[in-house]
């Protein structure tokens, strides 16, 4: 970096190091006319560098470098397309491992999900009472049209949970727990019965009987508890950006989980493991052909590779290693494995649709499941985000539309 000269403008007080002066975050941020976050977003474009001062707090800047962004024009916002950085405590994806807080999932799938759900929003909150009463739940299954799927339920119970509650934008920690709690639980009661309810258990038991017809062994459960747990949090999806943005602006945590549920809602989200499930259900009668044909086509089969991963989906893995210890669905397995054999790797997706098509749940339940499960991750999501600054999230459009004369 080009020698730094003395300031001349009348600023705040500079520190001075070296022979070089140097202004704090909070200082840049004043003469510039931006928030310190935004201070920041120049550092991550390398508009601007951050220097550390042995017993100075925090990142200082040199003047010649804030001078050079105030003789630019530098607006009150960041530059164009810049979003803020994330920084999460949550879930980390390295070497096609997937951990929450520092524990690999894999070693959480035979935990409650509830309990994961705990250790990932880090409070200790107890397990909650639906806040619908049989009445509601029975008058919101009643009104839905013969169109509406699982998806269409958890969405409906979700911003019915929220108009229940008086205190919905309460945002305290411990309160914002335990209301996740209570989402989850609206959820569940909301979700049409298959086979007899299931009122006591682990939450996967509770639900079992809203997706599938056989009988819950502990097998069985142990695999739909398993899915919950691996699909609870996945760092910055889509839907968890979604939702991040909604908390940043202050959102409660129903509107929160609600516009999780609305990016969730794509083909390429969680409409994918809808698609697999098809695709898996048309390829049980020949796995060979039907692979054969996507091969020769140069169609993509559904539920294989993933944009994060390189080698294999370690949820995949462990699902269909569950599965397979489970018993029965030996036509599932077979096409699993026969698609496993065409190049890419499966991923979560098509091993929701093996979960399904083995346990007779209706085609829509992977993208239920998968709704469901990325409730816990948004909460958790949105819990960090309450603790940062507000309406962080405003990347400048670039227009390349009409100008007025």
């Amino acid at each position: 970096m080009a020698p730094q000269r003395r300031h001349t403008r009348r600023w705040p007080a500079a520190i001075d190091h070296d022979g070089h002066d140097y202004l704090s975050t909070a200082q840049v941020a004043k003469v510039l006319g931006i928030k310190r976050e935004s201070v920041y977003a120049y550092v991550s474009r390398g508009r601007l560098h951050s220097v550390r001062i042995a017993g100075v707090r925090g990142s200082v800047f040199a003047v010649a470098e804030v001078e050079a962004l105030a003789g630019a024009g530098v607006r009150a916002r960041p530059p164009a397309g810049v979003v803020e950085r994330i920084r999460t405590q949550l879930t980390s994806l390295s070497g096609d491992e997937l951990c929450y807080r520092g524990v690999p999932a894999r070693e959480l799938v035979d935990r409650d999900f509830l309990d994961v759900a705990r250790l990932l929003w880090g409070h200790e909150v107890p397990a909650q009472q639906s806040p619908l009463d049989e009445g509601a739940t029975a008058h919101l299954r009643a009104a839905l049209p013969h169109t509406a799927g699982l998806l269409d339920v958890v969405r409906i119970a979700v911003d019915l949970a929220g108009a229940s509650d008086p205190l919905r934008h309460q945002r305290t920690g411990s309160v914002v727990a335990t209301k996740g709690m209570q989402i989850l639980e609206a959820v569940s009661s909301a979700l049409p019965t298959v086979r007899g309810d299931i009122t006591t258990g682990s939450y996967a038991k509770r639900l079992w009987p809203k997706l599938s017809p056989l009988s819950p062994t502990r097998d069985r459960v142990g695999v739909l508890n398993a899915a919950l747990v691996l699909l609870a949090d996945h760092d910055l999806a889509a839907s968890t950006v979604a939702a991040r943005v909604a908390a940043s602006a202050r959102a409660g945590v129903y509107s929160v989980v609600a516009a999780g549920l609305a990016a969730l809602d794509g083909p390429m989200h969680g409409g994918a493991a809808t698609a697999a499930y098809r695709y898996l259900h048309a390829a049980l009668a020949d796995p060979v052909a039907a692979v054969a044909s996507s091969l020769r086509s140069g169609e993509r089969i559904p539920g294989t590779g993933h944009r994060i991963y390189r080698e294999h989906d370690p949820r995949a893995l462990d699902l269909l290693d569950l599965l397979a210890r489970a018993g029965g669905g030996t036509r599932v397995r077979t096409a699993v494995e026969t698609i496993a054999s065409a190049g890419d790797f499966v991923n979560s997706d098509l091993a929701l649709a093996a979960m399904a098509l083995q346990f007779r749940m209706p085609a829509d339940a992977p993208e239920a499941v998968f709704g469901i499960a990325r409730i816990v991750g948004w909460v958790a999501h949105a819990l960090e985000e309450y603790d940062e600054p507000m309406l962080r999230f405003r990347p400048e459009g670039v227009y390349v539309g009409k100008r007025s004369n």
